[in-house]
């Protein structure tokens, strides 16, 4: 089911499931694989699906400096092109998304289509609805206990380099990303934003992230949180293998994506 790849920025864990066109899933911050719960398999029935995890997450070992999402991002980049082979779907939560959105805005050759759960391109003081958590967070505090855990079981470092990782990604959030709209702009790959209706990005951000991206498409899941992909698997993964499968959008009054009149 594993495997490590040995990329130039880490030497990289990833497991893969499936057959079919390449769909690559980007878990969270301080998240494992094991995370994607039956969704993995779910979209496993019609795709090749591939799950990396990134540098300091489950067992991909941490590296000396801060954590940033470009590194993170180029490590993807590195992925795509020497395990994958070939343009992928990218499916990014969270943390994940972020990186999901880098690599589709720097690499369009390797994207084929993109969905971003729960994403975020500012800062988390600059997004999230209770900037403040990142403020009570500390490695030993109860707000981390399932991801400590989690991270413990398995971390190549040992459960001792905890404080550590847990330290950079804080601080990591607390100043990235620094994406701006004309970043954004830049995507060409189709992407569908996903957020819960109660999630830790306030709902204006995900407006603005849906926006900035041409064409982009919008979900906002009701009754569900930040975890949405786990309260939720089967109806996530439907549209996620919607928005995979269709050719265009079509509708019978667009607004925003009414053609452009002609120039005269």
């Amino acid at each position: 089911m594993g495997d490590y790849a040995d990329l130039p920025g880490v030497r990289t864990w990833y497991e893969t499931e499936g057959t079919g066109i390449p769909l690559v899933l980007l878990h969270g911050g301080f998240c494992t694989n094991e995370t994607w719960g039956e969704l993995r398999s779910d979209l496993a029935v019609t795709h090749r699906v591939l799950l990396p995890e990134r540098r300091a997450h489950g067992h991909t070992p941490d590296v000396e400096g801060p954590l940033t999402y470009q590194d993170m991002a180029d490590d993807t980049v590195a992925f795509l092109e020497t395990v994958v082979g070939e343009p992928a779907h990218l499916v990014g939560w969270s943390d994940g998304g972020v990186v999901a959105l880098i690599v589709a805005a720097a690499r369009p050759d390797l994207v084929r289509k993109a969905v971003v759960i729960g994403a975020n391109f500012r800062p988390g003081p600059e997004c999230f609805v209770e900037p403040a958590m990142l403020d009570a967070m500390t490695p030993d505090g109860d707000d981390l206990a399932f991801f400590r855990e989690m991270y413990e079981a398995v971390a190549p470092d040992g459960a001792g380099h905890w404080p550590v990782v847990a330290a950079k990604m804080i601080d990591m959030w607390r100043t990235q990303p620094t994406l701006t709209t004309g970043d954004l702009a830049r995507i060409e790959a189709p992407v569908l934003t996903m957020v819960g209706d109660d999630d830790l990005m306030t709902l204006e951000h995900t407006a603005a992230l849906y926006r900035a991206i041409p064409g982009a498409q919008l979900v906002v899941v009701p009754g569900a949180s930040h975890l949405v992909p786990l309260e939720k698997p089967a109806l996530v993964g439907r549209l996620i293998l919607d928005h995979l499968a269709q050719d265009a959008v079509e509708t019978m009054m667009p607004v925003l994506r009414a053609p452009a009149p002609p120039s005269r």
